[in-house]
This record gives structure tokens, sequence and C-alpha cells, in this order.
């Protein structure tokens, strides 16, 4: 007898399909829980870390640092960086030589020729005041040439004064300078005219003018065209500075590419036994020769421009303080005379002619510096202007001394004529020839100067642009050098 089961549910394995559960509808309570032991839901599982963004720069360390683990990338490295440390030596050479080429070109055309106007300005100021000062002391006696002489020396400082000033910077000092000459000239010439004027009326107020332009040039316009030569001096001075200046930076780093250079040669012989690497040896040769030709030509061009500064710009200054030495001297001469002794000098509490004073002081400057110009004069040709000069000189303190004299002794006319060059033996012909001697002595140092600066300029002559080319052949031929090593790993 069969007996039906007594649960509805499907036997295991049975087949028939499970009912879905139907879903609480709204507004209908959700089924309570089934009954046990509350289970705690698994927390949600945590966000991936986001990945770190590297830098170029870390990338490009993390390359380097697999391509120097291998030989080729090893050598890689060795030349780019052989290759750069080539290349800096012929840019920094090129660079550094281009600097001092072109302030031994200034030297040689520039500042050394403005501080000889500036020299000139001064010279031909003072030999004004010096002719114009002898020619109101000749009076209607004035020779054409005296009057000549004058006017040659205001045209010349005048067009000097032009030059200077389209060679100095705008709003500069020797540009002020300049400027205040140009202004104080025109009022000068007036004075002297008007000084010559009257003393040709017969007027003695004639010598008030004189002695009103005198003081404007030697209180005014004389200190500030020695003002000038200075400045100009320092500037030549600067230029001369930077063209012996030692090229330190270059010499460093063609030393320092040289030994690289050795090094990666060294390393190649040790790892092939190969003795010579020809890029490298190519690259090597190069640096060599452009390093040698730095310290030759440099050496050259410092010998050179320390000749030309001994025996050119040394003499030079010294010539030219000799020379205006005279003129004032010559000057101090004639306005003893004019002024007559109504200007005076205490010196050591006494009064003196303050002209006559003047003039042996200068004269003893002239001495001094007619002595130093000797010393420096490095031939015959040199000395012997000088020593031409210092025998004139002499001639002209003996007449000189006579001339005092006589006006000592109230002989006012005979002394005039003494000094002037109407009597026997006057001191103008002294003065003339000792200027003739000096010019003579200035010309030969000036070219003296001309050629040994010219000598430094051209030991410099092609070596900025020869190191640059010669930079790139190095550098070429030691790339081309570890690429030949590179090969034999394809």
């Amino acid at each position: 007898m069969t007996h039906p089961p007594k649960s509805s549910a499907a036997p295991p394995g049975s087949g028939v399909p499970t009912m879905p559960a139907v879903p609480p509808q709204q507004g209908q309570p959700a089924a309570p829980p089934p009954p046990g032991p509350a289970v705690t839901p698994a927390p949600a599982p945590a966000p991936a870390p986001a990945a770190t963004r590297r830098t170029a720069f870390a990338e490009g360390a993390d390359r380097l640092r697999e391509a120097a683990t291998t030989e080729p990338g090893r050598l890689r490295i060795i030349g780019a960086l052989v290759a750069l440390l080539v290349v800096a030596f012929g840019a920094v050479t090129a660079w550094q030589m281009t600097d001092r080429a072109t302030a031994a070109d200034d030297v040689l055309t520039s500042s050394q020729p403005l501080s000889s106007d500036a020299a000139d300005i001064y010279r031909s100021l003072a030999d004004a005041n010096t002719a114009a000062a002898s020619g109101y002391l000749a009076g209607p006696q004035e020779k054409p040439a005296m009057r000549k002489r004058y006017e040659d020396d205001i045209r010349t400082a005048a067009q000097k004064l032009v030059t200077a000033a389209s060679n100095s910077k705008a709003g500069s000092d020797s540009a002020k300078t300049i400027e205040d000459l140009n202004t104080l000239l025109p009022q000068y010439k007036g004075l002297i005219e008007t000084a010559r004027a009257n003393n040709r009326q017969g007027y003695p107020v004639g010598s008030a003018y004189l002695r009103a332009a005198n003081e404007q040039m030697q209180q005014q316009m004389l200190p500030k065209a020695e003002n000038l030569y200075q400045k100009e001096n320092q500037r030549l001075q600067s230029d001369y500075a930077d063209a012996k200046s030692f090229p330190w930076a270059a010499i460093g780093l063609g030393l320092l590419a040289l030994g690289g250079l050795a090094w990666a040669q060294r390393r190649n012989y040790l790892r092939t036994n190969r003795v010579l690497n020809h890029g490298l040896v190519t690259a090597s040769a190069a640096s060599a020769v452009v390093l040698l030709w730095l310290v030759v030509g440099h050496t050259v061009a410092r010998s050179g421009l320390n000749d030309s500064y001994d025996h050119g710009v040394r003499s030079l200054n010294v010539l030219h303080d000799a020379r205006i030495a005279s003129l004032t001297a010559r000057s101090d001469e004639n306005l003893s005379l004019i002024r007559r002794g109504a200007d005076t000098k205490d010196v050591s509490g006494k009064p003196v002619d303050a002209y006559a004073f003047g003039y042996d002081d200068q004269i003893g400057r002239l001495a001094k510096s007619l002595t130093k110009a000797d010393g420096l004069a490095d031939d015959s040709a040199g000395k012997k202007p000088v020593k031409d000069a210092n025998s004139f000189m002499q001639a002209w303190k003996d007449r000189h001394g006579v001339a005092q004299g006589l006006n000592d002794k109230g002989e006012y006319q005979q002394a005039r004529d003494k000094v002037i060059g109407v009597g026997k033996d006057p001191t103008s012909v002294c003065f003339d020839n000792v200027d003739k001697a000096l010019q003579t002595a200035l010309l030969h140092e000036q070219a003296e100067f001309k050629q040994a600066a010219g000598n430094g300029k051209d030991a410099l002559t092609g070596l900025p642009y020869g190191a640059a080319v010669l930079a790139v052949l190095g550098a070429v031929g030691a790339v081309l050098g570890i690429g030949r090593r590179l090969s034999e790993y394809r």
C-alpha cells in the first residue's frame, strides 16, 4: 500500500523548479529575517592606490643608469662628455680672445689716440696762451709768425675738442668737461683780442685784460684740459688691463679637455689593447693646438703691449709733462715782464714776483721730466732729442738769468728785447729749440708705441676663429672615435 508524502517540498534531485520568492509589495511589511544569529556585512574593499606619475627627469635618470650598466652605454656617455668639454674649451677661448683682441685694438686705435688728443688740447691751449703773452710783450714789433702760432693753436684746440666730443659718451664727465672748454674758449679769445687792441693803441688797460685771460686759462681751462687728459689716460689703462688679462678660464678648460681625452684613450687601450683611436687622437691634437696657440699668442701679445706701455705710453706721458712745463715757464717769463711785479706770491714769509717764481718752478719740473724721459728712452733715436732739449734748457736758464738781472736793474727795454728775440742771444730761441726737440722725441715715441702695440694686437689675429674651428673639429673627432668603438657591438 502506497502512502502519500507528508510534505509538499520536492524531494532532492526531483528536478522540480523552485519558485522565486515574491518581493514585498508596496504597502505590505517586509518579511522578518529568519531567526538565528545576526550576520555582519563584509566591509567594502579599499580602492586601489593611484599609480604615482614619474617626472621626465626621473625617467631620464633611470634610462641613463640602465645605459651606464652596459659598455655601449658607457661609451656613449664618455663620447658626449668629451665632445662637450672640447666644444666648451673652444667656445670660451673664442670668447675670451675676442674680448682681448678688441681691447688691444682699442689701445692702438681708440684710447691711446684719444689720450694723445687730450694732451694736444692741453698743449695747444698752453701754447696759445704763451704766444698771446709773447705777442703782447712785443707790441708793434709782434712778428706775423707769432700771431699765426697763436691762431693755429686755437684752431687745433677747437678741432681736437670736436674729435674728443664725438668719441665721448653722452652725459659722461669727459663730455661735460669738453662742453665747458667749448664754452670758455670763445671767452678767452675775446679777452685776448681786447688786450691786443688796447696794447696796440698804447692803453695800459690791455695788461689787465691779458691778466684776466691768463687767469682764465691757468685757473679754469688748463685744469679742465688736464682733467680730460687724466680721464682718457684712465680709459687707456682700463683697455690695457682688459687686453693683458690672462685667460684662466680658457686654459683651465683646455687642460680639463686634454685630461678627459687622455683618460678616454687610456681606458680604450686597457679594454681593447689598441694603442690609438684615430678620432680621439684627432680631438687631442686639435685641443693641444688650440691650447698652445692660446698660451703662446697671448704671451706674445702681452709682451708687445707691455713694451708699448713701457717704451711708448710712459715716455709719451713724461714728454707731454715736459712740454707743458716748458710752455708754462715761457708764459710766466713773458708775464713777469708784462705785469712788472704787480702780482706777488708769499714764499717763506717774503713777497716775490708770482710769475718769476712760477718760471723757476716750471723750469725745475722741466728738468725732472727730461731726466725721466732720458731714462725711459731705449735707443739713440729717442735719447738724442731729449739730450738736445736738456742742453737748450740750460742755455735758456742762463739767458733768462741775464734778462732777469736787466729787469731788476730797471733796464726794462733791454730785458724785454732779450726775451722777445730782438736782442742778442734771446730766450725765445732757446724756448723754440726746446719745444722742437720735445716734438721730435714725441713723434719717435709715438711711432714706437704704434709698432709695439701693433705687434701685440697682431699676435691675437685669427685666434678666436681658429679656436672655434679646431674645437668643432676636435668634437667631431671625439664623436667619431667613440662611434668607431660602438660599431664593434652592432
